[in-house]
């Protein structure tokens, strides 16, 4: 069969660019081998959920273009979806278990455990539930049937713990690490079902896995520890297990360790694909798609922390990303995180959007400022600047004067341009403006250039003077083209404007 993969995030909170990274990956190969890609929620831990977690998760792969073929949201023929309403499947699994010997019903309370940990801290040992101390506990291997059966039927709470064999080595097979083995006497007996009805990450994870036949879990490396309990889960039910492939970390851009919310923080910059409040603190942290990156430009940079496809190509479309894409080329070594090469990715993919795709985002920043524009006009100021421009968000910065003008004039920019006499020759400048009806820019320029060379006049300083009228700095495009896209008369407003409010004694 064609390969079933799924990417299964807890609702706990935002979605974090790793496990945006996670389910790219999925996605990848999902696409790249005909295969299908779902969403399953995995919500079992109920003091956990976060209310609208998963609302922002649906809707993060709905801005990113990432898009499952079944799941929670779109239906499909192995659902549900969300294991919260799969609760009731998952008792028979545990009670199959504790019946083939592979699992035991365990009644230990919380301060039994708690003392038998401290007993080990006195002894300066670190206390572990597994086969050294399962026989010294309360559970259905140490108590009587009778006993067991009185208890179960008493409502005693209890867990179902999961029963490993004595002293072997575990082998998992890795498509990313290889051969990876343990012995089972490093590992204590994972709970896999408490008394409330609710199985833990473990077993609910191997028994959907299993019946919406998942064929690989590509998943992060914090996983790989509890794959050797997942591959002998999948020994005790009997069943075929998938292949495994742990991602390596998204690592953190200075010092060593995982990417956290924290050093983005620190550093200035999202680890969430979508703005988040939290609901119980109201803090606010910063999203790609807030922060004024593109969809795609997050994809691509994403995409190539962790793989590359083999050759220095860096800018790739999602379907080249999935024309290259392999399993066999993701890096066991984690990838550090790098806001450069992000502004980067974003700053290429804005330079390769015309004007038309990328009037909308700048239409929403001009209706914020209550700004109306004619579309023709705003996509010729896009063209103007978008060269400069490293994120949406940076549109108003650098095209701002393009729909007001400036109340204030650069005082460096000022002292450095605008000299004895600057005023007069401004309007000079502006009657020979004026004079062209219809504005002719290349004429404009000769004439304003040979009156320039005719009175001996620096260029850059009277030049930039008049780029201080239009602008309030001597910043901005190509002079004439600025003064074409403006118009002559609102230039002529802008400099007489100028020329008022700045006296030569003031430079």
């Amino acid at each position: 069969m064609n390969p079933r993969v799924r990417f299964a995030p807890s609702p706990t909170g935002p979605l974090h660019i790793g496990g945006v990274r996670t389910a790219l990956y999925n996605y990848l190969f999902a696409k790249k081998n005909h295969g299908t890609f779902l969403l399953r929620i995995e919500d079992t831990d109920q003091t956990r959920f976060v209310e609208g977690a998963e609302a922002y998760i649906i809707e993060a792969f709905q801005w990113l273009g990432i898009k499952f073929d079944e799941g929670v949201g779109i239906g499909g023929d192995y659902g549900p979806y969300r294991q919260s309403e799969r609760k009731a499947m998952y008792k028979p699994y545990a009670e199959q278990l504790v019946r083939d010997g592979w699992a035991y019903y365990a009644f230990d309370t919380p301060e039994s455990l708690d003392a038998k940990r401290k007993e080990a801290e006195a002894a300066k040992k670190t206390f572990q539930y597994d086969a050294s101390t399962r026989m010294g506990m309360v559970n259905s291997l140490t108590l009587p049937a009778e006993e067991v059966e009185r208890r179960l039927a008493a409502g005693e709470h209890y867990v179902v713990r999961f029963k490993y064999p004595d002293n072997i080595d575990i082998h998992v097979h890795d498509l990313v690490r290889g051969e990876v083995v343990i012995n089972s006497s490093l590992l204590d007996d994972k709970v896999l079902y408490k008394s409330d009805g609710m199985p833990t990450y473990h077993l609910a994870n191997i028994v959907d896995d299993h019946t919406m036949e998942i064929t690989h879990v590509i998943r992060g490396e914090e996983w790989l520890p509890s794959a050797p309990l997942h591959v002998m889960l999948y020994k005790a039910f009997g069943w075929e297990a998938p292949q495994f492939a742990h991602l390596p970390l998204l690592l953190k851009p200075d010092g060593n360790g995982k990417l956290s919310k924290r050093d983005g923080d620190r550093l200035g910059f999202p680890v969430f694909p979508l703005q988040w409040t939290d609901p119980k603190s109201g803090d606010i942290s910063s999203g790609y798609r807030e922060s004024g990156y593109l969809p795609e430009a997050v994809i691509n940079m994403l995409a190539l922390l962790g793989w590359n496809p083999g050759n220095d190509q860096e800018l790739m479309s999602l379907q080249e990303l999935i024309d290259a894409f392999s399993i066999e080329k993701i890096s066991k070594a984690g990838a550090k995180f790098s806001l450069d090469k992000a502004k980067w990715f974003n700053h290429e993919y804005i330079q390769m959007k015309s004007a038309d795709e990328l009037y909308p985002y700048f239409e929403k920043i001009l209706e914020k400022k209550h700004i109306s524009c004619n579309a023709d006009y705003v996509k010729n100021v896009i063209d103007l600047i978008k060269d400069r421009l490293n994120f949406i968000n940076d549109f108003w910065e650098q095209a701002c004067y393009f729909f007001e003008a400036p109340t204030e004039y650069d005082p460096q920019a000022l002292k450095k341009r605008w000299k004895e006499g600057t005023g007069a020759h401004l309007k000079v400048i502006d009657d020979m403006l004026m004079s062209f009806q219809p504005f002719d820019r290349q004429k404009a320029q000769d004439t304003v250039m040979q009156y320039i060379q005719d009175n001996g006049l620096n260029m850059g300083q009277i030049l930039n003077s008049v780029r201080i009228a239009l602008v309030g700095t001597a910043r901005g495009p190509e002079l004439f083209t600025m003064i074409e896209l403006m118009g002559t008369e609102e230039t002529h407003r802008r400099i007489q404007r100028a020329i008022e409010n700045v006296s030569d004694s003031n430079a």
